[in-house]
């Protein structure tokens, strides 16, 4: 299935007109009903929209003095309730979303984390035999038919093989993938319809955020994802992970499948445990803050991370290491992300907040552009406060907000994949102080900035950069030339030229055409002799005979290029 491609047309969504039928109800007796009669109601063939004592307008009117977040947060809630596993999964994603709602709103759907049903152990039992084609006693020595844990796309179970090993076993809930694609598109629907009868929700930018939730649908629905995520996660950290303090949980692939996915037990305490979890803080302090060290160096460096680090996620084990788990959410930054995302927070510790504005411009997603000089003023205002605070004295919500809302205000939005990186350190922080850690984050980066800068850019990514440039320059000089040619002639066919048109005007064409290669030439050549140099890194050469021969060959190929570069000019 492919959420992201679900249709959103009328179509599409009344092929399901029962479940529509069902969803406009739960939401006008909640008191919605007079923001989805119009538009969607009278479209419903042979529908009464059922009425309704609460009026969420009037209340809002009449209750001047309340959190009116809280009020429509709460109310969206017990429709989100009602409905089920899909309804209830976008309430989650709204929790995370600070950036866009409110305090109010986002406590109500932060009460959606422990409001999913169970699963009869029967219906998971059939699933997991269907899938791994065979009973489930020719796997299992014994399964807990009572889940450890309860989501809204999976059910957990413990478990043990006929090895002995104890496992647990992930289950995706039956029929979830059809009911989700059915909600999504009903979904996708109703956030079409209300922003084109709000501009408030319009702005709010619902269907950003339905876009996310189908993108984290997408990954979290396939268990055989996850288990990638897992390995790759794996062997990230321990390349990294010198003093081995953390613990990545083994796959058993051969029972892992789109809809089961069987991994290896952690015994230990859940950092949400706070009560078990303080009576251990004082051995927990320089091992979290080590790790902290290892989540900023992994997305810097190699751009895969992990995006759920909640407290429920980690865990204390019994040989004193850190366990971590649950690899459905994944983040991932491209190589030009995290260049801007060093650049950006090195201007943010050395207080330049005008290339920090020049940062944010390259990768943010705006109409028009902005006026830079007042928006350098609103970040520096909104930023500098925060600068040098610990991670106790910081409010990351906060922060993070005034970021957000900065930028908004000159109508500038973060992509997605930069938001998940500030939605996983906001995530860590409140790990942090939920079990009395402090922390400075700034710091931290502070100090790793050089070496995540120095290995950003080693010699082997500075020659393979260059190469590609050289190509890419290599292919644009030979393309220019053409599309010239060509539209010279179609200027003249079409009659543009007729009176414009002098004797001798080809020489001066071929004259800055000739200029261009050259120029190109001389940038190639310049590309050959830096990469030349690179090669060598820091040796001290003291004879001819120490050069490396692939420095050789590069500056061979610069001068090669600048000949015949040269040559050209002449012509």
């Amino acid at each position: 299935m492919d959420i992201v491609r679900t249709s959103i047309n009328l179509t599409k969504t009344f092929r399901n007109v029962g479940r529509l039928k069902e969803i406009v109800s739960v939401f006008a007796k909640n008191g919605f009903a007079e923001f989805i009669s119009r538009g969607v109601t009278t479209k419903i063939p042979d529908f009464v929209l059922p009425s309704s004592q609460l009026k969420i307008k009037e209340e809002l009117d009449k209750e001047e003095e309340q959190d009116w977040p809280k009020i429509v947060g709460k109310r969206i809630r017990i429709c989100f309730e009602e409905l089920g596993p899909t309804f209830i999964k976008f309430g989650q994603l709204l929790s995370s979303r600070d950036d866009l709602f409110p305090n109010g709103f986002i406590d109500e759907m932060k009460l959606l984390r422990d409001k999913v049903k169970g699963v009869p152990f029967s219906d998971s039992k059939k699933l997991i035999e269907n899938s791994l084609g065979r009973p489930i006693e020719d796997i299992f020595l014994e399964v807990n038919p009572h889940p450890i844990g309860t989501a809204s796309i999976g059910v957990v179970y413990k478990a043990k093989l006929l090895d002995g090993s104890e496992v647990v076993v992930k289950v995706r809930r039956p029929g979830i993938e059809k009911s989700i694609e059915v909600d999504f598109s009903i979904l996708s629907y109703l956030a079409t319809q209300a922003e084109r009868m709000s501009e408030e929700v319009k702005y709010i930018g619902i269907s950003r955020v339905l876009h996310d939730f189908a993108i984290s649908l997408q990954s979290e629905l396939n268990f055989n994802i996850e288990a990638l995520n897992c390995e790759r996660f794996k062997v990230n950290l321990e390349k990294k992970d010198t003093k081995s303090i953390f613990y990545v949980p083994k796959i058993y692939k051969e029972y892992t499948r789109e809809n089961v996915l069987v991994m290896e037990y952690l015994s230990g305490v859940p950092f949400s445990d706070q009560k078990k979890i303080d009576e251990v803080k004082s051995e927990l302090v320089e091992k979290f803050e080590y790790g902290i060290e290892l989540f900023v160096k992994s997305f810097l460096q190699d751009g895969f991370f992990h995006a759920d680090l909640h407290g429920g996620n980690f865990f204390l084990l019994d040989n004193g290491k850190i366990g971590i788990i649950d690899f459905g959410l994944m983040g991932s930054l491209t190589q030009k992300s995290r260049m801007n995302f060093v650049s950006i927070i090195y201007s943010l510790l050395t207080y330049n907040y005008e290339n920090l504005v020049y940062e944010f411009l390259d990768v943010a997603v705006y109409e028009d552009i902005p006026d830079i000089d007042k928006l350098i003023i609103d970040v520096r205002d909104s930023l500098s406060q925060f600068v040098g605070l610990t991670v106790q004295q910081t409010n990351f919500s906060i922060l993070l907000r005034s970021t957000i809302s900065t930028l908004t205000k000159h109508q500038i939005y973060l992509p997605r994949d930069w938001f998940i990186v500030f939605r996983s350190l906001m995530t860590l922080d409140g790990v942090g102080k939920d079990i009395g850690i402090d922390f400075d984050i700034f710091r931290i980066l502070n100090d790793d900035i050089k070496d995540i800068i120095k290995n950003s850019y080693n010699k082997d990514d500075l020659i393979e950069e260059a190469i590609w440039t050289g190509k890419d320059l290599l292919s644009s000089l030979r393309v220019v030339p053409r599309h010239l040619r060509w539209f010279l002639k179609d200027f003249a066919k079409k009659g543009y030229a007729v009176e414009i048109v002098h004797t001798g005007h080809e020489k001066g064409v071929n004259s800055i055409t000739n200029s261009v290669i050259f120029l190109g030439h001389t940038v190639l050549t310049g590309v050959f002799i830096s990469a030349g140099v690179s090669v060598l890194g820091d040796v001290q050469i003291t004879h001819w005979s120490q050069v490396s021969l692939l420095s050789w060959v590069f500056w061979l190929f610069g001068l090669v290029s600048f000949f015949k570069g040269s040559i050209i000019l002449k012509k």
